[in-house]
């Protein structure tokens, strides 16, 4: 699995976003939001119970992450049209707004190295990802638990300080500073 330090690969994936079209062939690569930070968060399959609880959380966070200079990028290995067809039949899942990579062939997924060997579908996997495509961040569940979209912002908050962040820190809090 890659990992912190690492470099986000080269990829061209189609991408959905919004309800008011089927795809058309949009894609989104690693070169898209220049000078920003990436929230990539993939989940296991669309049309089931633990992921749209996720997307929701994600969502309703989105312009916390914009104010820190990061879009939020979701993916599965689902289709661009499986994608659509879920967000039009939820609301919630309708007003996510922000591109779905839908990296069917696990393409993407198998470069970071996030795939169940089992069950053929990605992880409940976040990579938080810096203006240079370099990976600070990663947290990985398996594919029953669920993640805490505000434990990624604030591990977001922490990694720009650029300053020793502890336990439990918050923005706006104190941060760690050497004896001279």
């Amino acid at each position: 699995m890659l990992t912190i330090g690492d470099k986000l690969p080269d990829f061209t994936i189609p991408v959905q976003q919004g309800t008011s079209a089927l795809p058309a062939g949009e894609t989104l690569s690693q070169d898209a939001f220049p000078g920003k930070w990436k929230v990539l968060f993939y989940w296991p399959k669309d049309f089931t119970f633990v992921c749209p609880t996720e997307i929701v959380g994600y969502a309703g966070l989105k312009g916390d992450f914009e104010d820190r200079d990061a879009v939020l990028i979701g993916a599965s290995t689902d289709t661009a049209h499986v994608h659509l067809a879920w967000r039009k039949s939820d609301p919630d899942l309708a007003a996510a707004d922000f591109p779905w990579l839908a990296d069917n062939g696990a393409v993407l997924a198998s470069q970071l190295g996030i795939v169940d060997k089992n069950e053929h579908v990605a992880f409940r996997a976040t990579f938080i990802i810096d203006p240079d495509n370099v990976i600070q961040a990663v947290q990985v569940n398996g594919l029953n638990v669920g993640r805490n979209p505000a434990e990624t912002l604030r591990v977001l908050d922490a990694l720009q300080t650029d300053e020793l962040c502890p336990c439990n820190w918050n923005k706006g809090d104190d941060v760690l500073h050497l004896a001279a």
